[in-house]
């Protein structure tokens, strides 16, 4: 069987890596990203780079949207020569961005007048496991379109949970992303306060890593700072954003997420120390820095 036609829109961290697991699984991909000379590099491999999103659209069986959130989400389907208005009836659409869902429940609308049908499928994991093929897809959405998409989620990810209706996946992947984003803040003042107490860094936090806070996600994030790493491969100002929609989405339900608030907090301070684009590992940086400007004997 001819596999299907795939567009894949955004080649940012994550889509770069899903790209080239399309292309090395042969699937015939057209790809659209507003800055086009990162596309240009996928055009050596053997996709086509569209102009839009509408051309990308128009191209393909099943698109696939992986960007930063619901403003840019909403540009690429629903904006000038989006890509909705383009694609064909019985087209599969795809949102693997981390977005509401609020907006997800409107693209599935918007999406069913044009006869085609969404999946949001947003993924856990990062740019290490989208090169990798080994990405988590969290669905809501029709059990039929999922059926047809399983060729694509299977060369990208290596496990595809079902949540059930519209808007599951959304919201299954803000709360995954909440929680992180609470051990992250947490591990950040915990650094700090170690830093301000005086106690031994190293065997502090062997303690936490190595004890009942010790969650694989501490270690990652332990080690990369004491590295000095903060490459991103989960951009520290989407962890920010990730958690205000956590926050909109729990009041929705009428749920003060209480953990999430305080967490985006840190998260707004580490941005306007000027860790926004760097990994959200950051953050501990971020903090550690204030301890040490709040004691500077600790300089000494």
């Amino acid at each position: 069987m001819s596999k299907p036609r795939v567009a894949l829109l955004g080649v940012g961290l994550m889509g770069s890596g899903m790209a080239g697991r399309l292309l090395s699984a042969n699937f015939p991909l057209t790809i659209y990203n507003r800055n086009q000379d990162k596309a240009q590099a996928f055009a050596e491999q053997g996709a086509f780079i569209a102009r839009t999103p509408g051309e990308a659209a128009d191209r393909s069986e099943i698109i696939i949207s992986m960007l930063a959130d619901d403003v840019a989400s909403r540009s690429v389907w629903l904006g000038e020569n989006g890509a909705l208005e383009a694609a064909a009836s019985g087209t599969v659409l795809i949102e693997s961005s981390t977005v509401t869902a609020a907006w997800v429940r409107d693209l599935a609308a918007a999406a069913a007048k044009r006869g085609c049908e969404l999946l949001d499928a947003p993924v856990t994991g990062s740019k290490v496991q989208a090169a990798a093929g080994e990405l988590r897809f969290l669905v809501g959405g029709p059990a039929k379109a999922l059926e047809t998409a399983r060729p694509v989620f299977s060369v990208l990810g290596n496990d595809i949970i079902h949540f059930g209706p519209t808007g599951s996946g959304a919201v299954m992947k803000l709360i995954n992303n909440f929680m992180s984003g609470v051990q992250a803040a947490s591990l950040a003042e915990a650094t700090a306060l170690i830093q301000a107490s005086g106690l031994d860094h190293d065997k502090a936090i062997a303690v936490l890593t190595n004890g009942a806070p010790g969650s694989p996600l501490v270690k990652l994030l332990s080690a990369r700072a004491k590295a000095g790493d903060f490459t991103p491969n989960f951009v520290l100002r989407l962890m920010a954003k990730d958690l205000s929609y956590a926050i909109a989405e729990g009041s929705q339900h009428h749920i003060d997420l209480k953990t999430a608030a305080g967490a985006l907090a840190v998260f707004q301070q580490a941005i306007a120390n000027g860790y926004g684009e760097k990994d959200f590992s950051a953050v501990i940086e971020s903090s550690s820095q204030a301890a040490a400007k709040a004691n500077p004997a600790l300089k000494n």
